[in-house]
């Protein structure tokens, strides 16, 4: 993994730098690092994933180490740190949803678009994987898709299948 996100350095226009300053000016003077989890967002917004030559511009940017990004990042679930689909799609794996069919909602993504949990489809669209609760364990089961986090609910294949032609018609 660290490979493919080495071969892949990034550059921050400058729409993304007056972002990260208008983030930053948000936090007192001397806790500018408050500001790492949205530029992060601002990051993976920009680029679908966060590399590490993007953490690494983070840490520069904060005047921090970058292993205190790497921490971060690699803590939280809700950043990519491999390449993503368009539109990554993020079903709900614990046991409520599973009783209610999850597992098969997983199965029916990996066949219907061609690739394995975590890979990306070769048009770049799609991606998915499991994840743990989304807090709609009545609703099972469920699905988000970032980075929008729009959510969907009491899924079928059927309205998998819609889901999917809706986002390729977009």
């Amino acid at each position: 993994m660290l490979k493919v996100e080495e071969q892949t350095p990034v550059q921050f226009s400058s729409e993304l730098l007056a972002k990260f300053d208008d983030v930053k000016s948000r936090y007192p003077e001397g806790k500018e690092k408050s500001a790492l989890l949205p530029l992060l967002h601002l990051v993976q917004a920009e680029f679908l994933w966060v590399p590490t030559s993007a953490m690494d511009q983070v840490a520069e940017y904060l005047n921090i180490q970058p292993i205190e990004v790497y921490e971060v990042a690699t803590f939280y679930t809700m950043y990519f740190l491999k390449p993503q689909g368009k539109y990554a799609l993020e079903v709900c794996r614990t046991g409520p949803c599973c009783l209610v069919g999850a597992e098969k909602i997983l199965d029916h993504l990996e066949a219907k678009l061609g690739i394995k949990e975590g890979e990306v489809t070769a048009d770049g669209l799609f991606s998915f994987r499991g994840v743990e609760c989304l807090a709609a364990c009545g609703f099972g089961p469920v699905l988000q898709i970032s980075p929008e986090y729009t959510f969907y609910e009491n899924l079928t294949t059927e309205s998998v299948d819609k889901l999917i032609e809706d986002l390729k018609n977009k």
